[in-house]
Order: structure tokens, then C-alpha cells, then sequence
């Protein structure tokens, strides 16, 4: 379990070297190092939680679950009755200069909450009520109240990530398919009669003719990727962030990435990011239990579908969805939450080998069964 314990470490140390670097650049011709101190701030707050949770039993979670799950109902209810609006969406609780994102720990209460469920009626997950209706009633229960903010980004992140818990916690796919294809064609018309959304659609389809409006953002990320070429432009040389790509230390980070560094980098941070996904899985199938295997399935691919989503959305393969680059972006909540994930997943890797003998008919069954 060591190699893909240090090479997952190296590639979150990698990936946050990169992030305060490129926000230091950010920043530097406005805001100075003031990015980069807020930053340095979470990642510290980020790495201490990180560290307390890799040496605390993840079995503990388990048992917790019902209890985190309830904290995020609330303060997922919270913002709706007292966030504050960013760009006409309320998805902050706000108390003086303090920010917090409720969602990002909403993602990891439901990711909990799903993998005791599973591991708890794991013989039963092949039927429709126990496989389907009852995990649907988590799952809605948090992610209904993440639509209405709106954010329609996290909603189908948390969608993929829920509909591959279920398909390695043993559903029926006869059963979870439909129910997923439901949930698209929801979607769609949820999208068609959003006029703010619809443009969006229309922008990434259309993006010559919404250059000037609401593909703004989009078509100078383009135009930032295309100007770094094989090896950039120079640390500090971009052009797109001196006004041109409003927010960019935040969901298009990536585009700053390629235009200063170039497509080296660009395929690199891709490349640590498959390698994450990798080593992620790995400790996952190696999980002492089928809790940590669910667990730990859930949130490697929590991290993997949010970089896929967000580097889909700078290079305009995917409309534009708000999400963060994980541990790249600017966002406090966001690389906490995150680095709470990290530490999970080395939970998982420590605890692995300590009870061989726990639990070896779940050891007999994920060797033979895992990839059916």
C-alpha cells in the first residue's frame, strides 16, 4: 500500500505547489500576495485536518453518519435563509469577512452517508427498494437543496459520483439507469427554462457569437490557452488575467495554467490528476471493509469528476459550470473540504493492513466479485 499511498501525497503536493504559484501570479499586478496569504491560510488549516483524519480510524464515520448528514441538511437550509448572493447565486454562509460554501461539506456527508448505507444492506442492494428508493432519498434530500441555490454544477457532480457508488455498491443498473436517465431529461428542461443557463448552453454551442456576452469568459480562456503554445508565455507574462477573464484565480485557473506555463504543464496537471484517480482507486480496493471501499470510491471520484468537469469547462469541450480546480483554485472551503477528502483516503491506506483477519468473507468477495 505504500506506493500508491506516497504517490497520491506527491501528486496533492504537486498539484497545491502549482495552485499557490499561479495564484501569486494572479494576483500579483493587483492584489499582490493577498490571493496567495488567504490561500496559504486554508491550505495550513487544510493540511492539519488532513493529518488528524489520516491517523483517526475511518470506521468512525461510519457511525457518524447520520449525524454529519444532518449538519449538512441544516446548513444547507441555512442558505437559503440567510447566504449571501454572488452573481445572483446564494451558496455562501457569510458572518463578517468569513465565508463558507455549505455544499463542499455537503459532498462529503453524502459520500459518507451512501457508503454506510451501502456497506450496511449490501446483500440487499440488488433490489429496487433497498438498491434505488432509499439511497434516492439521501441523495435528493442533499441535492435537492444544492438545485435551488441554484447550482447546477455540484448537482450533477454529486449525480456521477452518487451513480458510481451505486453501481460498485451492487444496484441494479435495470434499475438506477432509468431512474439516471430521468434525472437528465429533469435537467434539460430545468436548463430550458433558466434563461441564465439556456445562454450558457447557447454560448459554448455558438461561442463566435457570444464572445462579447455571455461566452466572455469562456472564449478568453481559449484565446489564453492557444497564446501559451507548447511552453507559455513565462510565469507572470499572461495577458488574459489583467482584466480580460473576470475571476480567474477561481474556476478558470487552468486557462492561467496554459497560457504562463503552456501545454507541458496543462498535460502534466492532467496527467497527475488520472494518476490521483489511480492510486485513489487502488487504496480503495484495498479498503479493509466494504465501508472503505465505498468510502473511498466515493471520493476519489468526488476529485476525479470535478478536475474532468472543470478542465472540460476552461478548454470548452463542456459549458460553463462553476466548479473549482481541486487543490488549484482559489477557495477556502472548497481546498479544506478538500483536503479533508485527502485524508480520508490515507485513512483508508493505514488502516488497510492492521486487521487482516477482521472481515475475510468481504476480502474473499471483493477479490472475486469487485469488477463483475
Amino acid at each position: 500500500m505504500k506506493a500508491p499511498t506516497t504517490v497520491l501525497v506527491l501528486c496533492v503536493a504537486s498539484l497545491l505547489a502549482l495552485g499557490m504559484v499561479m495564484l501569486y501570479s494572479a494576483g500579483m499586478l493587483s492584489q499582490g500576495t493577498h490571493y496567495l496569504k488567504l490561500q496559504l491560510l486554508w491550505c495550513s488549516l487544510g493540511l492539519i485536518a488532513c493529518l488528524f483524519v489520516t491517523f483517526i480510524d475511518y470506521k468512525h464515520l461510519k457511525k457518524a453518519a447520520p449525524f454529519f448528514f444532518v449538519i449538512a441538511l441544516v446548513l444547507l437550509a441555512l442558505v437559503m435563509a440567510k447566504a449571501g448572493s454572488r452573481n445572483g447565486a446564494k451558496r455562501w454562509l457569510i458572518y463578517g469577512g468569513f465565508s463558507f460554501q455549505p455544499s463542499e461539506a455537503a459532498k462529503i456527508a453524502l459520500i459518507v452517508a451512501l457508503a454506510s448505507y451501502g456497506s450496511r444492506f449490501q446483500r440487499l442492494m440488488p433490489t429496487f427498494t433497498y438498491g434505488l428508493v432509499f439511497p434516492g432519498l439521501i441523495v435528493v434530500s442533499i441535492v435537492s437543496l444544492i438545485f435551488v441555490e441554484p447550482d447546477r454544477g455540484t448537482t450533477i457532480l454529486l449525480a456521477a459520483v452518487t451513480f458510481s457508488m451505486l453501481l460498485v455498491a451492487g444496484s441494479n443498473m435495470k434499475f438506477v439507469i432509468p431512474c439516471a436517465i430521468a434525472g437528465v431529461a429533469a435537467l434539460i428542461v430545468s436548463i430550458l427554462n433558466d434563461p441564465m443557463r439556456l445562454g450558457r448552453i447557447m454560448a459554448w454551442l455558438h461561442p463566435q457569437d457570444s464572445k462579447a456576452g455571455t461566452g466572455y469568459q469562456a472564449w478568453h480562456a481559449t484565446l489564453a490557452l492557444g497564446a501559451g503554445g507548447t511552453t507559455g508565455l513565462g510565469l507572470g507574462s499572461g495577458r488574459q488575467k489583467l482584466g480580460f477573464i473576470p475571476e480567474q484565480h477561481t474556476d478558470f485557473i487552468f486557462s492561467m495554467v496554459g497560457e504562463e506555463l503552456g501545454l507541458i504543464a496543462t498535460l502534466s496537471v492532467v496527467a497527475v490528476f488520472f494518476v490521483f484517480v489511480i492510486c485513489g482507486t487502488i487504496i480503495s480496493l484495498r479498503a479493509r471493509d466494504r465501508f472503505g471501499l465505498l468510502l473511498g470510491t466515493g471520493l476519489t471520484f468526488l476529485i476525479g469528476f470535478q478536475a474532468f468537469i472543470n478542465i472540460g469547462v476552461v478548454t470548452s469541450l463542456l459549458p460553463n459550470k462553476g466548479l473549482a480546480l481541486p487543490f488549484v483554485s482559489y477557495g477556502g472551503s472548497s481546498l479544506l473540504m478538500t483536503l479533508i477528502c485527502v485524508g480520508i483516503l490515507l485513512s483508508i491506506a493505514v488502516h488497510a493492513e492492521l486487521q487482516d483477519e477482521e472481515e475475510p468473507e468481504f476480502k474473499k468477495e471483493r477479490r472475486s466479485n469487485v469488477f463483475a
